[in-house]
């Protein structure tokens, strides 16, 4: 690769000479012989809307502000502070740099300001947004309020100092889990005098975190009403991208009435925002093995290509961001982009860093410096800087891979131009079906609102073990139970049942010595730590429920760069050993997965066709694994694995097909699986469309005939006990959805499948059988038959739950 246009090795710090992003597009996508762009969408520069300071504004809070530039504030920053200020709960859900912090910094720090005693809590999905909102309180000298970070990395020598004299205490959900509400004995002056809690960045507390936060949440309203002055506890100010109904997503995560201010007054530079396919590569040859050769062509690698546009960009001399999804994709692109740099000049790829979590604070610093004083012009990150670090000046972003939202897109893509200058924002497609989809239908990401966050707090999985940190926090009382919502008593009675709980005439209290164990983050089990056999040095960890494909015996496992092979996994002890090789191919772990229907609690009778939500009892076991040639993709052998079975009991969406209908709509009986498989790895790609979810999270099942539907059936359910809403979002809009899969799956140009439309990268049966003609057909005869409004919630027949007693063989789709 020969960068289209180099800057001068020895280019100082400052501010680099930059293309105009049309002109700097046209550069990039000559680059091929075919042109990779699918759509360009211009995005106009909005002038921005300011309002008079509030009257309740301290004098001395406008003269800090006015230092730090601020001289008046945009209208819906005045709008929510003063929604707040009257003591309303309020959300604003506006784009990136719209200076939402200022909405809930103006009601908080006039607070603080005017009673010395008060105090005011700032929640943030992770410690470097918090570090920065201290940077950013810290910077207004303001007297008297001696704002402070509690989390993980507090030295133990100071929480003492920050529960007694901090009044502006800067945190995460997880420190207030595990730290600040156990002990909330020595925060009860804190807590009694809590004015504003702050939840920022909200619409990141979706699935099963979300639900999980949204009950710590009402933990600490619990508490703040032990200890609180007034009835009504303090007033919540949530601070979001912009989301689909925010007021129902903030309302369901704080259980209170919330009032929403969506309307960015803030001013915005134009955006020119590109849609990019990667070409395609040459088709295997006909030499290759029978599973190469099944394969049709496969699209240039997103990394690669994000690789090379990030090194044309910074040749060009525009100041580029590039979005990466994974922590070595980030340093994969990086590397590769200073190599073709250092080609072309040598010295330049000096100018091109990688960023991610793991880093040191100190470098990730000296990397924002570095960029944002032009001494680095591109860097490859990871969403560690979609949130939280203010980044202006920036020409271009690159976005490698659909990031899952169009939340998470919108606030990736506004991190250039936010000095209002013109700016560019690439997508760059994966061969996923989504990304395919996405690049291919530009009225699915522009002029369409962003999603509604989903999360479920009635989930019996989250609620259950919250009400137990409650009780233990203090016995639960009757009232509690109302402020827990929807299913408290039921839990409350199965934790009574377990002996988890004593119930007495004054509460329900907690029987044990120790405190509940709760993972808000709900990632399946103890993590399973990696340990390298021949010096005992830990190399890191894997999440319990992912541990059977990752670190199988025998599996290749990468650590920073470095591939190890496993020898053996202790699941008792969880750890897994390892010892350092470099094998010329990969691992690929297979299982098999059946389901059993529990009970449906709402269903669509279209004739021909029906549409489920329900509960179902999922198991799944790694029964095997491939080793298969890097260079080739050539399958080497399949290796036995004695693995346990892994139970689930979750939410899914279900559609079934009468067989006549697939045979009057051309369906061979014996391609039916092959058909349901198919459609079933689209329609699970297709999902975080409609759901803020990523494929990862959901996982699914096809057979030709299961015996709790007695028809041939597709299930696609969420992968978390208890479900985490998705699938309720699936079956509410399951004609949109199942249109976009099987628009999807039409439209691809490949003939009998492949990575953009229906091959799943998790298929546990290794992406056979499928059949792509029949996915369509399947489709067609379900969306010919499915209502196309909202499906009416219909209570699931009577007999439902005794389907429950009958499992499934295994399907062909499992996991896929």
């Amino acid at each position: 690769m020969t960068p289209a246009a180099a800057v001068p090795a020895g280019h100082g710090p400052g501010r680099a000479p930059t293309a105009a992003p049309a002109e700097l597009l046209r550069q990039l996508r000559g680059r091929h012989g075919v042109d990779p762009v699918t759509h360009v969408e211009r995005v106009p520069a909005r002038a921005g809307t300011p309002a008079p300071w509030p009257e309740w504004v301290p004098e001395e809070l406008r003269a800090a502000l006015g230092r730090r530039g601020v001289v008046a504030p945009w209208r819906h920053q005045a709008e929510a502070a003063d929604l707040a200020y009257a003591g309303r709960h309020v959300v604003v859900a506006t784009g990136t740099a719209s200076g939402k912090s200022l909405a809930y910094q103006l009601p908080a720090l006039a607070a603080l300001l005017a009673d010395p005693r008060a105090t005011a809590l700032y929640l943030a999905p992770t410690k470097a947004l918090a570090a920065d909102q201290l940077r950013a309180v810290a910077g207004l000298e303001l007297d008297g309020v001696r704002p402070a970070c509690y989390d993980g990395d507090t030295p133990r020598a100071e929480r003492d100092w920050i529960r007694q004299h901090s009044r502006f205490v800067l945190t995460n959900p997880d420190m207030l889990h595990h730290g600040i509400l156990p002990g909330h004995a020595h925060w009860s002056g804190f807590l009694r005098r809590l004015a504003y809690v702050v939840v920022d960045e909200c619409h990141t507390y979706r699935g099963v975190f979300g639900s999980h936060v949204a009950h710590v949440l009402r933990r600490l309203r619990r508490q703040c009403a032990k200890y609180g002055r007034t009835p009504g506890g303090p007033t919540f100010v949530l601070a979001s991208a912009t989301s689909g109904d925010p007021a129902t997503a903030a309302g369901r995560l704080t259980g209170l009435p919330v009032t929403a201010v969506t309307e960015d007054a803030s001013p915005r530079g134009g955006v020119t925002f590109a849609l990019w396919e990667p070409p395609l590569l040459p088709a295997p040859s006909a030499s290759a093995s029978p599973e190469a050769a099944d394969l049709t062509q496969v699209r240039r690698s997103a990394l690669r290509e994000t690789a090379d546009l990030l090194a044309d960009a910074v040749a060009a001399g525009v100041r580029t961001l590039a979005f990466v999804r994974s922590r070595k994709g980030a340093e994969v692109v990086a590397t590769t982009a200073r190599r073709a740099l250092d080609e072309a000049v040598p010295g330049l790829g000096e100018r091109v860093a990688a960023y991610r979590a793991g880093y040191l604070r100190e470098e990730r610093r000296e990397l924002e410096r570095a960029l944002l004083h032009g001494d680095l012009l591109g860097l490859a990150s990871t969403n560690a800087l979609e949130l939280g670090v203010d980044l202006v000046g920036l020409d271009a972003v690159l976005v490698c891979g659909w990031p899952g939202t169009r939340a998470s897109l919108w606030q990736q893509a506004g991190r250039a131009g936010r000095s209002g200058d013109e700016a560019l924002a690439v997508l760059v497609a994966r061969d996923d079906p989504l990304d395919t989809y996405l690049v291919h239908h530009p009225e699915a990401l522009f002029g369409r609102p962003v999603e509604a966050t989903v999360l479920d707090p009635a989930n019996p999985y989250v609620l259950a073990p919250q009400l137990a940190c409650a009780a233990a926090e203090a016995p639960l009382t009757p009232p509690d139970l109302e402020l827990f919502g929807e299913g408290a008593k039921e839990a409350v009675d199965d934790l009574v049942a377990a002996g988890a709980l004593r119930q007495r005439p004054t509460g329900w209290y907690w029987r044990h010595r120790e405190r509940p164990e709760v993972d808000l983050r709900g990632e399946g089990g103890a993590p399973v730590c990696v340990v390298e056999a021949s010096t005992g040095r830990l190399l890191g960890t894997v999440d319990g429920g992912s541990a059977h494909f990752l670190v199988h015996p025998g599996a290749v496992y990468l650590h920073q760069g470095v591939s190890y092979v496993v020898d053996q996994l202790d699941l008792a002890d969880g750890c897994a050993l390892v010892h350092a090789e470099e094998p010329d191919w990969s691992t690929h772990a297979r299982d098999v997965t059946s389901l059993s229907v529990v009970s449906v609690r709402s269903y669509v009778d279209a004739g021909p066709v029906g549409l489920f939500l329900g509960e179902v009892d999922v198991t799944s076991q790694v029964v095997s694994y491939q080793r298969r040639r890097i260079a080739s993709g050539e399958v080497i052998d399949t290796r036995p694995l004695d693995l346990p079975a892994r139970e689930l009991r979750t939410v899914a969406v279900w559609f079934t097909l009468s067989p006549q209908s697939l045979a009057l709509a051309g369906v061979d009986p014996a391609d039916v699986p092959g058909a349901l498989h198919a459609a079933e790895h689209a329609a699970i790609g297709l999902l975080p469309l409609m759901a803020t979810c990523d494929r990862w999270d959901i996982g699914g099942l096809s057979t030709a005939l299961h015996p709790d539907t007695e028809s041939p059936t597709v299930f696609v359910y969420d992968g978390h006990p208890g479900g985490a809403g998705f699938a309720e979002r699936a079956y509410r809009t399951a004609a949109e959805w199942l249109r976009a899969t099987r628009d999807a799956i039409a439209e691809c140009g490949c003939e009998a499948g492949c990575p953009s439309c229906v091959q799943s990268p998790k298929c546990g049966n290794g992406n056979n059988p499928l059949s792509k003609p029949g996915a369509v057909r399947v489709l067609d005869v379900v969306l010919a038959n499915l209502p196309s409004d909202r499906p009416p919630q219909q209570p699931g027949p009577a007999d439902a739950a005794d389907a429950g007693g009958v499992s499934a063989p295994a399907g062909v789709g499992g996991n896929g």
